[in-house]
């Protein structure tokens, strides 16, 4: 497996205690409209120990969707327990 090019880390952008959806896809459109190879949602910028399962598992639906197969997407399968990032990778 290859990862060839460049790779942003994305942050999850939250409003009122949810995930914040219109400004997320806004980040996507725009690391791809900058000509980005991938993007890594819940990746190294400190989410995984904050996002409950259930928000890690929709950041990673969600940029799947929103990429739209025009970019790569490295889901971020980190967490503090072992048991829990067997079942996110």
């Amino acid at each position: 497996m290859s990862f060839p090019g460049t790779y942003t880390a994305l942050i999850t952008p939250f409003r009122d205690g949810e995930i914040d959806v219109p400004t997320f896809q806004s980040l996507i459109e725009r690391q791809i409209a900058a000509g980005i190879d991938g993007i890594v949602p819940v990746g190294t910028t400190g989410e995984s120990p904050t996002l409950d399962t259930d928000e890690h598992i929709e950041v990673i639906r969600l940029a799947v969707e929103f990429a739209a197969g025009r970019c790569q997407v490295v889901a971020g399968t980190g967490a503090n327990a072992t048991a829990e990032a067997i079942e996110l990778t």
